[in-house]
């Protein structure tokens, strides 16, 4: 998976939208305000942070060593995922559960919002 396709991907959801709060070499996308990915899209290797439930992230990271706990983030929580060395389908699932476990904590009529077409 390359940067633009990572970006095209993060932002196929709902609501969700790029924005440049750390300096214009790290895109932050998020869903309602709140943060679901974080990228330097132009970072060699590629990486990006995303949501996990921890029970799950720490699976990931014996099962995968491309996915280590999350930098500069809450390490129970997040994960950094090397894109270059995982399938597409892969990251693809991971980028989804961290959109969903985001939307999920928000408000019910946010959620509701979302939920519309």
């Amino acid at each position: 998976m390359r940067a633009r396709e990572l970006k095209a991907f993060c932002l196929e959801f709902n609501d969700a939208v790029e924005e440049f709060p750390f300096g214009p070499e790290t895109s932050v996308f998020k869903v309602a305000g709140k943060m679901f990915a974080l990228s330097a899209l132009d970072g060699s290797p590629l990486t990006v942070n995303l949501k996990c439930e921890p029970d799950i992230a720490v699976g990931l990271r014996a099962d995968h060593p491309e996915i280590v706990p999350g930098w500069h983030m809450n390490k129970r929580h997040w994960n950094t995922v090397t894109v270059d060395d995982l399938p597409d389908e892969l990251v693809h699932e991971l980028i989804e559960d961290s959109y969903d476990l985001v939307v999920a904590g928000l408000p019910k009529a946010t959620r509701l919002r979302l939920d519309r077409p």
